[in-house]
């Protein structure tokens, strides 16, 4: 395929995601020619377009390493590419208004619409995620998942050096061409959310781990919290998203890497294993008669709560909440604070919908010195356990397939890992303990 044939294919797919018409492809073509360090370019009709968006991309980008105009190092082809893509990618108001439209007809719609212009314009590393190989591990508490990641360079989530963008989850990020260090977003694009009256962001995250996987992030730069917001904000998402899960991770830091500084919520279109995992013990709250409570059969303490009232939920997790906070079991040496007066309890929170019934899974989180260590074993990353660990997968790299009995091994050492970060043991003393918490409810 010619350079000329492959700038108008490339217009011609910008003009088809919306940001653009007919009548700009004169100005497209030459914007793309300059980019790439091209002069002229030779008549070439418009036809239908059969080579993919990433495809095109890389012609363009092998074309302007030939002309000498960007430079081979990760970051300023990542820069470049993203200008690439930011082509085929419509303005932020034309997007939210595509969403808007598609949302008409149905959630699911408006996700696979914004989800596949993220795959198009490659904001999502597509071929990573296609690349992704998934395993199970059998253990006395159903099947945990195993993720084989292919090498992408993830974003960490923290703080930026600079005050411009605070942080990689900031609104800010929306069209930004990056800088040494700091990913580029030129192409980014963010669906607003209103909850509750606050301003939130909808996008999704470029190295993806499972399908779908987005955040949803505050408009402020404010930190992690967990109150009685929290459980209204992910009813209110599971309302309008019923198609996803989300989740909130705990304020305490025993998630390792995550970003406590921006408040913001894991989602995705993903059952992981805790979903499937059964309530084995049920229990009432007398207040509540609409409501099924009850313990989860699950390596860490988990409470789950079901009810077709929104209200119900969040009302009963914030008294949750609010009384692990303060939980202490002398019998098991446990204490809620800590003697320089650091909390020491918090929740992590997965809201989902069950058809009519709406679905709360509480993880009771104890960040003591025995159980924030949270670290996994060397078969799998040296970090402490997030959301998704919770929820039963964990990631780890391809070279482990290349060892012998590898996967048992890792699912093994994952199980150990969360039974370790549980603030009650599964032994019958342990379990005795945790019943002895949902009495005191």
């Amino acid at each position: 395929m010619s350079i000329s044939k492959t700038i108008t294919d490339f217009a011609t797919l910008a003009i088809q995601a919306g940001g653009w018409m007919e009548l700009d492809r004169i100005y497209l073509q030459n914007r793309l020619l300059a980019m790439i360090g091209e002069e002229t370019m030779a008549p070439a009709a418009p036809s239908k377009v059969r080579a993919t968006s990433q495809e095109l991309l890389a012609e363009l980008v092998h074309q302007a390493q030939k002309n000498g105009v960007v430079e081979k190092n990760p970051e300023q082809l990542a820069i470049f590419e993203a200008q690439l893509m930011d082509f085929l990618t419509p303005p932020p108001s034309v997007v939210n208004a595509f969403f808007a439209k598609h949302y008409d007809k149905s959630p699911e719609e408006a996700t696979n619409y914004f989800y596949e212009l993220n795959q198009r314009n490659n904001y999502i590393h597509s071929q990573a995620a296609e690349a992704r190989q998934f395993y199970t591990t059998l253990t006395e508490y159903g099947e945990l998942e195993i993720v084989i990641q292919p090498a992408v360079k993830k974003t960490s989530q923290q703080e930026s050096q600079q005050e411009y963008p605070k942080c990689e989850l900031c609104m800010e990020n929306e069209g930004y061409a990056g800088r040494e260090n700091y990913p580029a977003r030129t192409n980014q694009r963010i669906i607003r959310m209103n909850l509750d009256g606050e301003s939130w962001g909808f996008h999704y995250a470029p190295a993806a781990c499972y399908d779908e996987q987005a955040i949803i992030s505050a408009e402020k730069h404010q930190p992690l919290t967990f109150n009685q917001a929290t459980f209204r904000r992910l009813m209110r998402i599971v309302e309008v998203l019923p198609h996803y899960f989300v989740g909130a991770e705990t304020d305490l830091l025993l998630s390792g890497g995550e970003n406590t500084t921006h408040e913001h919520y894991q989602a995705g279109r993903k059952e992981f294993p805790l979903a499937k995992a059964e309530i084995v013990d049920y229990f009432e709250f007398a207040d509540y008669p609409l409501m099924n409570a009850g313990i989860v059969k699950w390596p860490l303490p988990v409470i789950r709560l079901q009810s077709p009232n929104q209200e119900d939920l969040v009302l009963t997790g914030t008294e949750i909440l609010n009384k692990w906070r303060g939980y202490s079991d002398a019998e098991i040496q446990m204490e809620a604070v800590a003697p320089d007066g650091t909390l020491r309890h918090t929740l992590m929170a997965i809201a989902r919908r069950k058809e009519l019934l709406f679905e709360l899974d509480l993880v009771l989180c104890d960040n003591s010195p025995k159980h924030r260590s949270f670290e996994q074993a060397s078969f799998t990353a040296k970090k402490q356990l997030g959301l998704m660990e919770v929820m039963g997968a964990t990631v780890v790299a391809a070279a482990l397939e290349e060892t012998p009995n590898w996967q048992a091994a890792v699912g093994q050492q994952f199980l150990q890992a969360l039974t370790q970060a549980a603030p009650f043991e599964p032994s019958a003393s342990g379990q005795a303990a945790f019943k002895r918490f949902i009495a005191s409810l």
